[in-house]
């Protein structure tokens, strides 16, 4: 039996979601250095920031700096994670990666080397190449950041803020996967598959993208697959409703875990109603779990329901997530 307030609590008491609230603080700030709005189609509040430079395609940035608790328990997985989060980042707009570059901050070389054996492993997995970055070798502690370049068709680009009231709430998630052993929210359904079964999940988002499904999509991050939607939601200046009876999660997990659950691959999209059935499909012919969970409301709240109660999760009046500045 699904406990709706007990899942809402679980997502407003999780760190991946605290963590979150602080970004506006920083992007308020530096909107101001945005001087050349031809070129940036959008920046905060995105996946990956949006660039048209005057090719065909719009360049595609982001970085990631790699949590510290995750460096010292396991800098192997530091370094592959390191790689993923970009990769991702960049396939949940429909775009495609072309390179890597890193910053790398070394007091341990041992620590380091295994970061790097991380960083290569994941190079291999998902076929992207680090090009390029910055050392220093004699800091006080051991620091990783990465950042990713991607392309993507002008007219196949998937934004974050496009919601719009009326839309259904998909939730698409690899569930061929396992929690790593160190890490109770980090369900991998990458490091253990060959290349070309990873390609082939990510390879859905790309069918999304150029049949132009989706209204607006991001990849699951740090705050978990509720956390994430409310991201995309308060972007999109809407809200919407989830009934967690829909949530597809895999057998024995409970849902107060699962809703903090960072997926290998994992994204959370709108699409207007008579899209869903294709979206749907483009996820479950590659092997991803799909389901619709909700629909967009024009109220500015993200609610979660049992189909019996219904419990206010973010208000987006006062709840602040996506960093995109008003």
């Amino acid at each position: 039996m699904l406990d709706v307030e007990s899942i809402a609590s679980s997502v407003l008491s999780f760190e991946g979601v605290r963590r979150k609230r602080d970004i506006r603080r920083v992007t308020s700030v530096l909107r101001e250095t945005l001087s050349a709005p031809d070129i940036v189609v959008r920046g905060f509040g995105e996946d990956a920031a949006i660039l048209d430079v005057g090719w065909g395609e719009y360049l595609l940035l982001a970085v990631d700096s790699m949590w510290h608790l995750l460096i010292d328990s396991d800098p192997f997985f530091a370094g592959y994670c390191s790689v993923l989060v970009n990769v991702n980042d960049v396939v949940a707009k429909g775009g495609r990666p072309i390179c890597l570059l890193d910053s790398l901050n070394v007091s341990s070389w041992d620590k380091a080397s295994a970061i790097l054996d991380g960083m290569v492993y994941g190079c291999k997995k998902f076929l992207v190449p680090v090009v390029g970055g910055h050392l220093q070798p004699d800091a006080p502690t051991s620091e990783l950041s990465v950042a990713v370049a991607g392309l993507v068709d002008k007219g196949k680009v998937v934004f974050s803020d496009t919601a719009s009231p009326g839309d259904l709430i998909l939730l698409a998630v690899d569930m061929h996967g396992k929690f790593h052993e160190k890490f109770p929210y980090a369900w991998d359904t990458t490091s253990w598959k060959t290349p070309e079964e990873v390609r082939l999940k990510l390879s859905s988002m790309w069918a999304v993208a150029e049949a132009g499904l989706a209204t607006a999509a991001k990849d699951i991050s740090n705050p978990g697959a509720i956390g994430t939607l409310a991201m995309l939601l308060e972007a999109s200046g809407v809200g919407g409703i989830v009934d967690v009876r829909s949530i597809p999660m895999p057998e024995g997990v409970e849902a107060e875990r699962w809703v903090r659950t960072y997926p290998g691959f994992g994204v959370v999209l709108t699409a207007k109603p008579e899209n869903a059935s294709r979206c749907l499909k483009a996820f479950e012919e590659r092997g991803v779990a799909a389901s619709v969970i909700g629909e967009v409301t024009p109220n500015k709240k993200l609610i979660l329901t049992d189909g019996k109660r219904e419990v206010e999760v973010f208000n987006f009046k006062a709840d602040s997530l996506s960093g995109k500045p008003d």
